[in-house]
Formats: structure tokens, sequence, C-alpha cells
């Protein structure tokens, strides 16, 4: 979630990220427009999310916000969007604006929901915010830390060099990084690094992050600090891998909790993946129809659907199906268990179906999920997709779920995953319900 801020005195850099440098990402088939041109309209077009609704009833006085001590409005900022400090995530290398203020001693926090994100730095002038508009995709603002009327400011332009880019496949959205961190913080960039999505392998997570609970036998880079560039060539990947605590490593009263829990880092790495994917979908979509429509109006054609459309729409949403059922997700090499209590307050929110299952339970044994379906399926993002985008992804998830066999590029996905997964959304997604199976065009 790393992103720029522009304000009077300065310029801030906050992220889900741990790095503040643009290393090239591979991804097929990214879009090169730029989100301010039609059909998207991403600057002028106003934010429908949770904290331009959060800044809504702070206007209207329906919400007071209390800045209390060292922490100003984190405290009442967290619980007015709900956010639980249980997600709370301890990122220690230098890698944001505020790296001046970002030590192994001193790590900046950051709080997450479903759809967004609070960054706090300790003495921090501004509370960092970013969230997944439904229509816009990643939208970033700042909260500053004074004492007088709290005021949320949008932040657009300099967020998007780096947030619209291969980072975030393409659109306006968030990252997840690893490096190798010096003992002071700083990155060792010579060393390498690394986006974080679920299919990342283990080892190559974390780098710069400290890292709670119980990981068992896989091996990553949370928790471990350099010397030198030479040390970070070749890590002792078997340090400080089971914690309960980052006690051992800066004091923890500053902060909400004692935690940097393993599973709230890799719900946050699938949730920010999604995401990014959905946004894509939705703007390809856009954009695919946009051009249909000004094609068919030269053309004189009314409401001509090509086959060119249909394939670009189809182009974006596969990724995001495979996504959504996790097809491709990194094995769990042994069992892993959170520090905090972050795992049962995530999978007791729902909703559940008639046999008490859920797509938030948690599996933690051999994968993330119990059932391997994205919760996200249920988020506004998911529900703002246009029409097209949207029908289609149900369509396919129908047709892989009810399918006679597992298709290919599901190997994980058992018919045991699959038949509980197709009752969990037949009773409580009620689109999936409705949805004809999509059959999808030949080649």
């Amino acid at each position: 979630m790393g992103f720029r801020i522009q304000t009077a005195a300065a310029r801030w850099w906050i992220g889900v990220s741990a790095l503040a440098l643009a290393a090239p990402l591979c991804v097929a088939a990214l879009s090169t427009q730029d989100s301010d041109e039609a059909p998207i309209r991403y600057s002028e077009t106003r934010p429908a999310d949770s904290i331009a609704r959060l800044q809504q009833r702070l206007d209207s006085g329906q919400l007071k916000l209390q800045f209390r001590g060292e922490r100003g409005y984190l405290d009442s900022l967290l619980t007015a969007l709900g956010i639980s400090s249980n997600s709370q995530l301890l990122v220690f290398s230098k890698t944001s604006f505020q790296r001046d203020r970002i030590s192994p001693f001193t790590p900046r926090a950051l709080y997450f929901n479903d759809d967004t994100y609070v960054g706090y730095v300790q003495g921090g002038p501004v509370l960092e915010l970013s969230t997944a508009d439904p229509q816009l995709g990643g939208v970033f603002y700042i909260l500053e830390q004074s004492p007088t009327r709290p005021k949320i400011s949008r932040q657009r332009y300099e967020c998007l060099s780096c947030h619209e880019s291969g980072l975030t496949r393409g659109v306006p959205g968030h990252t997840v990084r690893s490096v190798y961190s010096m003992r002071d913080g700083q990155p060792a960039f010579s060393a390498g690094t690394f986006v974080t999505t679920p299919t990342s392998p283990y080892e190559e997570r974390w780098g710069g992050w400290y890292l709670t609970g119980n990981t068992g036998n896989i091996k990553h880079l949370g928790n471990q600090m350099f010397g030198n560039s030479e040390e970070a060539a070749a890590p002792d990947k078997a340090r400080s891998t089971n914690v309960p605590s980052v006690a051992p490593f800066c004091d923890t009263r500053p902060y909400l909790t004692p935690h940097s829990d393993v599973v709230a880092h890799m719900v946050m790495a699938h949730q920010v993946d999604i995401h990014n994917l959905m946004t894509r979908a939705s703007y390809e979509t856009k954009r695919a129809l946009a051009y249909e429509a000004l094609l068919n109006k030269e053309l004189g054609r009314g409401s001509f659907r090509s086959e060119s459309t249909t394939r670009r729409i189809q182009g974006v949403c596969e990724p995001l199906v495979k996504a959504i059922l996790c097809a491709d997700e990194a094995p769990l090499g042994s069992g892993i268990t959170g520090s905090s209590s972050f795992s049962q307050t995530f999978a007791i929110r729902g909703p559940w179906d008639s046999k008490r299952r859920s797509l938030r339970e948690l599996d933690l044994k051999t994968r993330l999920f119990r059932y391997p379906c994205s919760f996200l399926v249920y988020s506004d993002s998911f529900k703002g997709l246009p029409d097209e985008a949207r029908s289609y992804c149900l369509g396919r998830l129908r047709e892989i779920l009810t399918g006679e066999t597992s298709p290919a590029g599901y190997p994980s996905l058992r018919p045991e995953d699959r038949t509980a997964i197709h009752e969990i959304l037949e009773e409580t997604l009620p689109e999936y319900a409705a949805a004809p199976p999509r059959r999808r065009s030949a080649g």
C-alpha cells in the first residue's frame, strides 16, 4: 500500500509495501492507459469508499474523532472504521518517506480490515490511509495528527506514479513488498526485492517486516536484519521464525499490541492481490465496452457485441476467478499459528451457511483457507464490477464448482472443496445462486 503524499510541509510515502523502489514486475497484458482518461476519470471522480463516508460523518457532526496522547487519532480512527487492533503488522525497513522515524526499534504499524488500511509512525505528523474503492480501486488519504478539527485529505497524482504500475497490475492499487533489511532498517537493494502475492514462495516473503506466531518449518525473511549486502545474499532463514511477540526486537508500549501476526500477513497479501485483480477487471471491462460503444456508433450497428470485446472481458476476468479460487497458492510446508486473536476475529465474521460453514474459516495446516474461495466475493468491490464482468465471474465460478471434474489450472481444488464452496455460495451469495454456468469461448 505504499503511497506518496504531498502536503504543504512535505511528501509522505506510506506502504502496505516494504519498499520505496518501483522494481519491474512482469504481468501479461497490463493496460498502459492513464486512469484519468475516459471512461475511468480517476482523479475527478468522487470516491464512494469507507474513508469518504467517514469524512462525511465528520463533516456532518455525526462522528467526532478523539485525539489521545502519542498516537493521536489512531485509536479513535480504527474504531470508527471498524478495524481491529489485532490486525497490527509492523514493518521496520526504512521504505517510506518517514524513514527517518522508522527503524527496527521504531517500526511503522499497519492496521487493516477487508478494504481499508491505516498506517501509523511514532511521532509522525500524519496518519496514512488508503482503501479499495468499488469503482476507482486504490484511493489514498492522509489525516494530520493535529488536535484541531480532524480533516481527511485525498491524495491523487503523486500516489499513482508508483501505484498505477506493474506492481499493482497496471491499475491504482496496493502492493505488498519484501526486502533484505540492514540492521539500521536500510534496504539492501542490491540483494533483491520481491512483490508478495499468495503464489509467492515463502522464502521470499516478509523481508523488512516483523513476524509473530509459529511458522513451523517454513523459512522466510521476517524478523531478519543483515550487516551488509553480502550477508543478505545468504540469509539465515531459520533465525527468529517462531516468536510470540515483537518484544525482543522493540519497545511494544507505543503500539496497540505486541504482535505482527503471520496469519494477518497472509490474509493481507491475499486481499491486496484480489482487490488489484478486481480493479483491473473493472477498468478493462469499462474500456472494452466504451471502445465498442464508440465503434458501434461510428458503424451504425446498434448494440452489437463483438467477439473481441468478449475476449477482452474474459481475458481480465479469468485471472480474477483463478485468484478467487486460490489457484496456484503456495502450499504451507507445515502448519502455522498466529500469535494474536486475529484468526478468531477474522473467521467469526461469516456469513455462514445452514451447516455453519463460512469462506472466512481458516485452515492454516496446508493452505490459508479451509474452503479455498475468497471471502471478497461478498465485497463492495466485487458487487461494483461492471455487470458484464461480474456475470462472467459468477458464471465461471459456477461452471468450475459444479463441473463433473476439476478443470485444468485448479489442481488443488478437490471434489469435496468444490462441493462445499458451491453449497456455501448457493446460500450466502444470491447472485451466484442465480448465475448459469458460463462456458468459455474456444481458443
